[in-house]
């Protein structure tokens, strides 16, 4: 008889994003004539190309492929010199902040490295998570036996929720209680909102009070137009000793569909064992990854390079300019509509406060109905989102202006 991992069971509705998916195509399916109309601001799936100077890397690459004085096998599971070299050198060491390439591991996502993470903390760690928050984090502290069953509320017994509100901006207050794990994203998916300096500061400063590690999500720090908000938690003094960092390449240089990130483990942080002894976590993921993951094709890790030259840094550069500026449209779509609108400044997603009385899957399926647009209803992110939904940026300019103006057209 084969067993089965029972936490799976605990799972009681489907992957946010797949429900959404089911819905969208029993839609379709009930208004074929709407269906070539149909606008989706749910999944935040970027849209436009890669950009140039990432292509003709990836081409280069292949042809190197096709060589066998330049053919490459299995490469190392770290990442390759190259590229750890540049993320080191442009996203840290330029910006003052101390990371070295050795601290630098090369994945196909960063939603995968902040589930995969798991592998090398215990246990009987205190999980903390943001609410809202991107179900990943949850879902996954759950198929690892993390916590108990939900509630009707759908929160998980065993974590700390941290709610998230228009009162607190968005960033949670500290814990009452001692926890071990805690979970932070910033710039904040889904909220689209960032924490300040000051508030990164009071966060390390109670990691490293209570010796926990904070599992920090930067995927849309490129997104960020404000200097005087941190783009990386280790800008804040003592991160090293208290801080992973997740960062990717599919937001800001459209690498969605061909999978490259980051994850930055310092030597500096420990973990300790049942005995209370210190122990890095450097070398214990270093070896997690070696086992488990075979690394990023190589095509790909010259395309991430690419990322870093001067022709890749200006199309980057433009390609955000264009998910914000569908981000400053959408916003104002919804608040021409009369409702309150957070986010959309420093990240490619708009959250958007209901009208009264209306739920977040009721909202789903007014947006749909109503203006044939898919957004993404609050709840899915837990209790704390529910009332919201949030409409993400990732789309062409064309439709970011159509979605705009539907939003004012429906009647609440």
């Amino acid at each position: 008889m084969a067993y089965l991992n029972e936490n799976y069971l605990k799972l009681k509705a489907g992957y946010l994003f797949p429900e959404i998916a089911r819905r969208v195509n029993a839609f379709s399916d009930a208004n074929p004539d709407r269906a070539a109309s149909l606008i989706k601001c749910g999944i935040g799936d970027v849209t436009e190309a890669l950009p140039d100077a990432v292509r003709e890397a990836i081409h280069k690459a292949v042809d190197e492929m096709g060589d066998r004085s330049s053919f490459r096998g299995y490469g190392p599971e770290q990442g390759y010199e190259f590229l750890r070299e540049a993320i080191a050198q442009n996203d840290y060491k330029s910006q003052g902040i101390e990371i070295g390439a050795h601290e630098i591991f090369v994945s196909d996502g960063s939603k995968c490295d902040s589930a995969n993470f798991l592998d090398v903390l215990g246990s009987k760690n205190r999980i903390a998570v943001m609410d809202p928050v991107y179900p990943v984090y949850v879902d996954t502290n759950v198929m690892v036996g993390h916590t108990g069953s939900a509630n009707d509320a759908g929160r998980f017994e065993g974590l700390v929720y941290l709610p998230c509100t228009a009162d607190n901006g968005f960033v949670p207050e500290l814990p009452k209680e001692a926890v071990d794990i805690i979970y932070l994203c910033y710039p904040n998916n889904p909220t689209g909102t960032v924490a300040t300096r000051e508030q990164l500061e009071a966060w390390v400063a109670y990691a490293r009070e209570h010796k926990a590690i904070i599992l920090y999500d930067a995927a849309y720090v490129a997104f960020v137009q404000d200097d005087s908000v941190p783009k990386s938690i280790f800008e804040i003094e003592g991160a090293h000793e208290c801080a992973v960092e997740f960062r990717s390449f599919s937001k800001n240089g459209g690498f969605t569909g061909t999978r490259c990130a980051f994850t930055v483990v310092p030597e500096k942080l420990m973990a300790y064992d049942e005995t209370g002894d210190a122990k890095p976590l450097h070398g214990l993921w270093s070896r997690r990854q070696s086992t488990k993951f075979n690394g990023v094709s190589y095509p790909i890790q010259r395309g991430a390079e690419a990322i870093y030259s001067d022709a890749g840094q200006a199309q980057v550069s433009a390609l955000i300019e264009h998910y914000m500026g569908n981000a400053k449209l959408l916003a104002g779509g919804a608040r021409a509509a009369g409702l309150t609108v957070y986010g959309g400044e420093h990240a490619p997603y708009i959250w958007v406060k209901n009208p009264e009385g209306v739920t977040s899957w009721d909202a789903f399926d007014k947006v749909l109905n109503d203006a044939n647009v898919v957004i993404t209803p609050g709840a899915g992110f837990g209790s704390m989102g529910e009332g919201y939904f949030r409409i993400s940026a990732f789309n062409s300019r064309a439709n970011a202006e159509e979605v705009a103006r539907r939003l004012q057209d429906i009647k609440w």
